[in-house]
Order: structure tokens, then C-alpha cells, then sequence
């Protein structure tokens, strides 16, 4: 059999594949094509009927990224001295990883010739915001996946630790990291190696205050590759760090997640934070949560002890809203 018996043809968004036999009982598959970011490949199996599969290429693209397409395939052959045309219903926003996320079983007879037609609508990916996939054909697409693909590197530089120059001691642990990201992203980290002090010398940052595990998601947000189970898990020292640090960006992601999940289990413990923080929209959520919604008296074990220790000014703020909200009744 020809090299061009396995080769598919395409265009920016179609292609095709032209079949001159195919016995019963018999398995081929084409040649890689390419189309959009990914390496594709269709196979055909015939036993009692047909099927037709598409799907992506292994790759590390694939692994990252898979396509979510939209397509249509049509096999077109000849039928009576004429053309018959067989079209699978359009496919939209189908994640494609393997070859079995896509599989088109044609139970009519194809004999002698016959024409596979793939029509690509679209190709997106995940967008690097974590909100709808975005096309790749978009405007603008190919600026994100240049973001993408940079935020994914960074991921990749810390995880694997290529190329580290500086160790941060956590509580328990230590991980390796790189000064020039550190320092792009925090004016702390930035000051400590401008000047001869004794992390410049020893190139070691210790953070004593932080587990390794929130550590570690402290440098994950710093590289771009959180994970939002890892930043919900370890909110408060997140808070902690960006403030020490000076990460305007993740103390105020911070700030507003906190906002998100006030309950009578941690309102106290918020409304500590935002009095020492400084967050001025938490503390507020909090007091109205705790005294113009009543919840003050599900927890008042607990509002007895807090006051005990709680900062002298924080204790007034509580009081007062009290006293205002007595006054409204």
C-alpha cells in the first residue's frame, strides 16, 4: 500500500482523507495532519460496520491543552454511478484527549471508494482566566496563549525546580525558587537583595510563620499556577504573606474571597483578620452578619471568649455596632 493511502489533506480548517479500499476486518489509520495547534489523526475499523474516530495526537500540547472542537465529518462515496453523502450531526464543544472521545459507527455499506471530510467550526482551549475556553481562531488568541504558555513555563521552572537560585525555609520544609521572579512580583523580595543584607549573602528567604504547604501556594499564585483548592485551603496565610510581602494583588484576591463564605464557624476569626488587616469591606460583612442579622446570639460562647482576647478597639467597633443596631430596633 502507497505512503498516500495513509496521508490526509487539508486546508487552515478541513481535511480529508481518501480511502481506494477497505477489506472487511481491517484497522488503518492516517497519518499525523495538522490543524490548529494540534497533531490529529482519523482510524478507521471495519468489522460488521464501520467506525470512524478522530482524535489528537499524544502530545505534551494535548496533555496540557486538549482541544475542545467543533466539527462535522462526512464520508462521501459512491453509490449507484452517483455520490452518496453520510454526515454525522455537528459536534460542539467536544473535549477531544483520546480515540475514544469521538466515534462515528456507520452501519451502511462502503465499498470501493471513499472520502472522509472533516470540517473544523472551531478549536478552543481552557483560557488561561479560568473562564470560558476561548477559540484559537479568535482575536486576541494568539496574545492569551503566548500568556498562557509563559504562565505555564513559570509552573514548570518552580515544579520541577529548573534552574533555582534562592531557598525559602518554611516552617517545616524548604522549597527552591528564583530571585528575579520573586522580586518582579514582590517590593519586600526586591529590597531584601538590592542591599547587603543577610539573605543576599546566604541567598535563603526564611519564612518561619508558614507551613510548607502554604508556602508552597504562596509561590504557586507568585508563578501564575495556582490551584483554587490550594488558595481557598490557605486563605489566611495567603492574607499573611501578601501583606507581609506586599502582593497587592493576592491580598486583595484574598480579601474578596473571604467575603464569599461567612459563616458562624469562622465570622470571629474573619472580623479578627480584617480588623488587623485593615480590610475595611470584611470587617463590615462581618459586623453586619454577626449583629444586623442576629447571628451574634447563635455564638455567644464563643463572642465571650473572643472579647477576652480580642484587640481593645476591635471589642469597641463590636460594641458599638451593637448599640446603633439597639437604637434602630
Amino acid at each position: 500500500m502507497s505512503d498516500s493511502a495513509y496521508r490526509v489533506d487539508t486546508t487552515p480548517r478541513l481535511a480529508q482523507w481518501r480511502i481506494d479500499n477497505l477489506a472487511s476486518c481491517t484497522y488503518r489509520k492516517s497519518d499525523p495532519f495538522k490543524i490548529g495547534l494540534w497533531n490529529w489523526h482519523l482510524s478507521l475499523e471495519k468489522n460488521r460496520i464501520l467506525h470512524v474516530k478522530l482524535y489528537p495526537e499524544i502530545s505534551a500540547v494535548t496533555r496540557d491543552n486538549p482541544p475542545i472542537a467543533s466539527f462535522i465529518v462526512r464520508v462521501v462515496c459512491s453509490a449507484g454511478g452517483g455520490r452518496k453523502t453520510l454526515t454525522h450531526p455537528e459536534i460542539t464543544d467536544k473535549q477531544l484527549k483520546n480515540n475514544d472521545d469521538f466515534i462515528w459507527a456507520i452501519e451502511v455499506p462502503l465499498t470501493g471508494k471513499f472520502i472522509i471530510d472533516v470540517e473544523f467550526l472551531d478549536l478552543k482551549i481552557k483560557s488561561p482566566e479560568g473562564v470560558e475556553p476561548c477559540s484559537i481562531w479568535a482575536e486576541g488568541f494568539t496574545h492569551k496563549l503566548s500568556n498562557l504558555t509563559a504562565l505555564s513555563t513559570l509552573g514548570r521552572m518552580l515544579k520541577e525546580g529548573i534552574h533555582t537560585d534562592i531557598i525559602i525555609n518554611a516552617c517545616n520544609g524548604s522549597i527552591g525558587a528564583h530571585l528575579a521572579v520573586l522580586s518582579s512580583r514582590s517590593p519586600v523580595f526586591h529590597g531584601m537583595f538590592a542591599h547587603d543584607l543577610k539573605e543576599k549573602e546566604l541567598s535563603t528567604i526564611n519564612i518561619s510563620d508558614m507551613s510548607i504547604e502554604a508556602c508552597e501556594t504562596f509561590l504557586h499564585y507568585i508563578y501564575g499556577n495556582i490551584k483554587q483548592s490550594d488558595f481557598l485551603e490557605h486563605r489566611l496565610a495567603l492574607l499573611r504573606a501578601a501583606d507581609k510581602y506586599d502582593v497587592a494583588d493576592l491580598r486583595e484576591a484574598c480579601h474578596e474571597s473571604l467575603l464569599e463564605d461567612i459563616d458562624s464557624q469562622n465570622v470571629l476569626e474573619r472580623l479578627e483578620n480584617a480588623h488587623l488587616y485593615q480590610l475595611h469591606k470584611l470587617k463590615t460583612s462581618c459586623l453586619l452578619y454577626l449583629v444586623k442579622f442576629g447571628k451574634i446570639f447563635d455564638i455567644r460562647d464563643d463572642l465571650n471568649a473572643f472579647i477576652q482576647s480580642a484587640d481593645r478597639d476591635l471589642v469597641a467597633e463590636i460594641f458599638q455596632e451593637i448599640l446603633n443596631a439597639w437604637r434602630g430596633f
